[in-house]
């Protein structure tokens, strides 16, 4: 028991020796040596800045050329991928027939009023002979009914007419507005039916469509801004084509989708361009950037000088005291090298950029060149 006491006893020496000897060691080292820092003051600047979407071009007006008749295609008016006009002729279905059936229905006309003059000329001799009391009743009562027939039968052939008529314009396929038409799907002396046989698409390429999806917490800001944006200098849209240029052309939204999807909690918004230069191609793919309401008179600090924490963003700022504090800071977008500081910090603030591996809030520091503050070795040399 003795034994055990006393080694205890050494042990607790050698301990307390060893903890003096450490304080003697920091008192002779002194307290840390300031940290090299480099300092950039914050600045107020106009910062504008947008938001980006992948969107689609797409054409507004895009018709899909179907046949109303059926019949052998016997003329092609275009040459493929032009722009035609409207009503210009694009597609002839054999006529002949149509053109019989057309001659047919005005013969039958003609027939029928031929019919309803003989009827009335009929029905005026009768209701003269019956106020001479010439005639029985009778006879003038069938001569009404034989006129009034008649007179449905002319409504009739009319109506056979028309429809001899339109199937004769269907024959003939026109262009329904102006536009750029593709690739034919048909050829000379194919056989096409009504309804079914793909014969063409035209599609308008001026103005075009950019179609593009916002999240439904979006939607109320979009709603705003087609109230409000528009106009030749409006640039609130501004379009990136694939090859990465800028379109030259301003954007104003056309419509917003009538619901929101309920797969996705997303709304479609299309965009209208002006495409006078035929640069947007139906279905290109595209990025749209939205000028984001934010924008405005905010302060600006380098991009390097932001440390993050556990999902928290800060800066360290230098104070009057030769030392930086830690601030908190709420981020906005980021401008290349640069990014916009929406809360946390004032203009004029200096902020540490360079030295921040080896700061800690409420450290020393000293303004040093970038090199030296970029230093790992920086410290323990100034011991």
């Amino acid at each position: 028991m003795k034994k055990t006491i006393l080694v205890l006893s050494y042990a607790a020496s050698l301990f307390a020796w060893a903890s003096c000897g450490k304080k003697e060691e920091e008192k002779a080292a002194g307290p840390p040596p300031a940290t090299p820092v480099t300092l950039v003051a914050a600045q107020a600047t106009e910062a504008v800045y947008y938001d980006e979407y992948p969107a689609t071009a797409v054409a507004i007006n895009n018709v899909e050329l179907r046949s109303q008749v059926a019949g052998f295609i016997t003329q092609i008016f275009f040459k493929e991928g032009e722009v035609v006009t409207k009503g210009k002729p694009l597609y002839e279905i054999d006529r002949r027939k149509y053109q019989a059936a057309y001659q047919q229905a005005l013969a039958n006309l003609s027939a029928t009023r031929a019919t309803a003059q003989n009827a009335q000329i009929n029905l005026n001799r009768y209701e003269r002979l019956l106020e001479q009391d010439a005639v029985a009743r009778q006879l003038v009562d069938n001569a009404r009914t034989s006129y009034a027939t008649a007179q449905s039968q002319i409504a009739v052939a009319q109506a056979g007419v028309a429809a001899a008529r339109t199937d004769l314009d269907y024959s003939l396929i026109k262009a329904p507005f102006t536009g750029r038409i593709g690739i034919s799907q048909v050829r000379l002396g194919s056989q096409v039916s009504p309804g079914s046989t793909l014969l063409n698409t035209i599609s308008g390429e001026d103005p075009m469509g950019v179609d593009f999806v916002i999240s439904e917490a979006n939607l109320g800001l979009f709603r705003d801004i087609q109230r409000t944006a528009g106009g030749a200098e409006d640039s609130t849209f501004m379009l990136e084509l694939p090859d990465g240029t800028r379109y030259n052309q301003p954007g104003k939204i056309l419509a917003i989708d009538r619901g929101v999807s309920q797969g996705t909690g997303t709304v479609q918004i299309r965009v209208q361009f002006a495409n006078p230069q035929r640069e947007l191609k139906d279905g290109m793919s595209t990025v749209l950037h939205v000028l984001n309401r934010q924008s405005g008179h905010r302060i600006v600090v380098p991009y390097k000088a932001i440390v993050e924490q556990m999902g928290e963003n800060f800066v360290f700022v230098a104070g009057d005291s030769s030392k930086a504090y830690q601030r908190k800071v709420q981020l906005g977008p980021r401008l290349r090298d640069r990014i916009v500081v929406m809360e946390g910090i004032k203009a004029g603030d200096q902020i540490v950029t360079e030295g921040l591996q080896r700061l800690r809030d409420g450290g020393k520091i000293q303004t040093g060149t970038p090199a030296q503050a970029s230093s790992p070795t920086q410290g323990s040399a100034a011991k």
